[in-house]
């Protein structure tokens, strides 16, 4: 993680962004040597279908998943 001051930041704001998008690494910005703000890269989303695709059609189920079970699990 990348530590940088406002005034550091303001005069290469482009340039650590694009580090920012390419590497995934997050900034963490400072003022008077304490940290005020995180930049960090948004996560792609993905579909649940592609998420599980690997593990489509590979799991068991041996009992009703629908089964309620409160038995095994009793409240506290």
């Amino acid at each position: 993680m990348l530590e940088i001051s406002k005034s550091a930041l303001k005069a290469k704001l482009l340039e650590y962004l694009r580090g920012v998008e390419e590497t995934g690494e997050e900034i963490v910005v400072t003022d008077n040597g304490r940290p005020v703000v995180k930049i960090s890269a948004l996560r792609a989303k993905i579909p649940a279908a592609d998420a599980f695709a690997k593990v489509r059609g590979r799991v068991v189920y041996h009992e009703d998943i629908m089964e309620p079970t409160a038995d095994e699990w009793p409240e506290p």
